[in-house]
Order: C-alpha cells, then structure tokens, then sequence
C-alpha cells in the first residue's frame, strides 16, 4: 500500500500559495484492507474513505471509462493494479495530475510542473471531452489563476468548444453547476470565468441571456465602455475588488439582462429595461436553482438599480416605496446589498472606477429616517389594523421629506 497526495495539494504547494484542500490516493490496496485499518468508507460511486483518526479522506486509485451522458456518465474501477500513473490521467488538467509521496518526491507523467511554470491550463488526455463538467471548472481555474498569468492552452480551448457543440452540457444538473459558478464568481477574477466561456461557446449554451448582452451598445455618455457584456464584466470585477458577497456578485452579473432585448432600432437607449430583465434573471435564477437570498437580491437589483443611481432626486413618496420593497425594517443586510450591487455597477465604467458613490450614504440615511420612526406613539393614539399601517406610513413619509429638505441644504 503506497499513500500519495495528489490534485490540487501538490498544485498549490508547487505554487507557494496556501494548500487548503488535501486529497490523498491509495495505490495497491484493497477495500477489505482499508476497513481493517479502521478506514470509514463514505463514497457511494467510488472507494472513498474517511481515515479513522484525522477524518481526512483517501481514495483508492481507480481508473473511469464513458457510459452515459454527463457528469455523472462514469463507470468506475478500483482494485490493488491501478497504479497511480492510470489514477492521474483520468484528472482534468495537467496541473492537477500530479502525486507525492510524504518525502514530497514528486510524480508527475504528464508535465504539470511545466505547465505550472508556463502558466498553462492544459488538458491531461483526449478523456477530457468526455465530462462536460470540465468545461465548467477550467474556467473556474482560469478565474482563480489569472492573477498568477495563467490561460487556458488553445488545444483544450477546442475541446471545450467541442463539448459546449455536442449538446452535453445540457445534462448536467443544476446543483453541480451551481457549485461551478458559485465557486468562481468567488475568484479573485470572476469576470475571466465568464470570458472563457464565451471564448468556447458555452456562455451561449449555459447563460444565453448573458451572452446576448455582447455587441449591445448603450449610451456613450453614461457607459464609455459602450458595449454592454463589457459593462457587465467591469461591475463582476468591481465586486470583486471590493470583495463583496455572493449575493451582490450573482446580482452585478444579472443586473442588465433586460438590454439583450431592446431591439436593435432603439439601440443605444434601453428603455424600461429594468422590468424586461425580470422574466430573464427569474429564468437564469431557476436554471441554476441558485439560493434564495442570491435569486431575491437579483431580482431586487435588476429592478430598481436605476433608482439607486437617481436616489438624490427621488421623491420621498418614491424613496418610501423603494424602501418598502426591501423590507429595510426586518432585512437591514438585503438593502446593504443592494447599495453596494448599485455602486459597483456605477463603479463598473471605464473611466469611472474610481468615481465617488454619494447615493450610497444618502440612501443609508433615508433607510435609518424611515426606520426612526416610533410604532408606540401610534399605538397609544389608538391606531391598530390597517389605520396604523397607514398611521406608520405617514409617519415615515413625513420623515423622509424631512430627510431630503436636510440633505439638500
């Protein structure tokens, strides 16, 4: 029995950047053997085990072989003759089939260290073509090691061109991509997940509401980028610069997704937009069954970001509805979100990045007007049922204008 780390364990160390995850395989062992060192098996599909002490897991070395479509079209073989080059060629990436053994003496059949040092997302095999999950988590390393100088190599851009043509991406399931996406919109360079997508034809394929937005012009004077998949990518790179949450990452990539529909004769202008966007981000947001507090913030954004980019002229009737359709009283975080989805945007310009946000102060301070206001006075006015509903929204009416009267002097 041989016991080596693989995968991105030896990848990360390789690089000098922190090892998170450690994934071990167990070359010349048997099932029965693991469970008589006390092994915990917890894999369904494949040997994975739990080690009895630490809980870290060990895979038996296995090779694959196609037998259905999707990420989950795979049968699997484990037994003591797998050795651990059979184990390694059956990984996505070059980069990714490396092994070493405790002294860190490293095995390495397929030229990851030198693509490591090319700064090159590489293929491992042919095999590659066959998981069209791939597709999905190359752009998400592309993403993550951009900073570093990596791209993707031209070969395995055209197996990737090839699987987003061949219809499989469409197997994969919602949940699988999800954790995908979820995970690369959390890269230091989300927007790069999104190009390499667009770059083999699967943007297209996977989110073809956000591919239309590429080639749709707006208006030069408030977007000197023009193009409007342009836009999108600054504002993706904006959150994350200033490493915003998932929610207002999920919402700066959908904010706009209502422009793919102007036709072409109202180019550049995009007249109500914002409520055309609706159906697309509620269709986007089901395909991926994104969680919830990522589908409300998106759909929240997509609806009234233009209001928070005119916040100083709202009237306090119009401020109050905006303020209402947040929930600022029971859900203070969500409206924080929405702030920052809306400066992010602004912020995601050429030109502009650097641009201050005033709206973003101002819009806290009408929140904190609006909530200022005191139920208990009301109450013992005798207010109650729909009356005091309405008593409460007076209130808070009257202390908005007073707000916007202060602020404006």
């Amino acid at each position: 029995m041989q016991i080596y780390k693989v995968g991105g364990a030896v990848r990360d160390r390789l690089l000098g950047i922190p090892v998170t995850d450690i994934d071990r395989v167990v070359v010349g062992a048997t099932t029965e053997e693991m469970l008589a060192q006390g092994f915990r098996p917890v894999g369904a599909d494949f040997p994975v085990f739990l080690h009895p002490k630490t809980g870290e897991e060990y895979a038996l070395a296995r090779t694959e072989r196609k037998s259905g479509r999707g990420y989950g079209g795979f049968t699997f073989h484990a037994s003591p003759d797998v050795t651990l080059e059979e184990d390694l060629i059956r990984r996505d990436l070059t980069i990714n089939a490396m092994a070493e053994d405790d002294q860190q003496n490293l095995t390495d059949p397929y030229h990851g260290q030198r693509d490591l040092e090319a700064r090159i997302l590489r293929h491992v095999s042919p095999a590659f073509a066959e998981d069209p999950l791939r597709v999905l988590r190359v752009a998400r390393f592309a993403a993550r090691y951009a900073e570093l100088g990596f791209t993707v190599a031209l070969e395995t851009l055209a197996l990737m061109r090839q699987l987003s043509e061949s219809g499989e991406l469409q197997a994969l399931t919602a949940e699988r991509s999800w954790k995908e996406i979820s995970r690369a919109l959390m890269e230091n360079r989300p927007q790069v997940f999104i190009e390499v997508l667009r770059a083999c034809g699967a943007l297209k394929e996977l989110m073809p509401e956000i591919d239309a937005l590429f080639g749709v012009p707006q208006p030069e004077a408030h977007h000197p980028e023009i193009d409007t998949g342009a836009h999108t990518l600054s504002v993706l790179a904006q959150a994350a610069r200033h490493k915003q949450p998932l929610t207002v990452r999920w919402a700066c990539l959908l904010h706009d997704l209502g422009k793919g529909l102007t036709p072409q004769e109202e180019w550049p202008r995009h007249i109500a937009h914002e409520f055309k966007g609706l159906k697309l981000i509620k269709a986007v947001n089901e395909r991926f069954k994104a969680p919830r507090d990522c589908q409300e913030l998106a759909l929240l954004v997509g609806e009234y970001h233009t209001h928070g980019h005119r916040a100083l002229e709202l009237k306090p009737s119009t401020l109050l509805e905006l303020l209402q359709s947040f929930d600022i009283y029971r859900r203070p975080q969500r409206f924080e979100e929405f702030i920052a989805a809306c400066e992010m945007d602004a912020r995601g310009r050429e030109g502009l990045e650097q641009r201050s946000y005033p709206q973003a102060d101002y819009l806290r301070g009408a929140a904190n007007a609006a909530r200022g206001v005191a139920v208990q006075p009301l109450l013992e006015k005798g207010f109650k049922g729909p009356e005091l509903g309405e008593a409460i929204k007076r209130e808070r009416l009257k202390a908005l204008k007073a707000y916007k009267e202060s602020a404006s002097t």
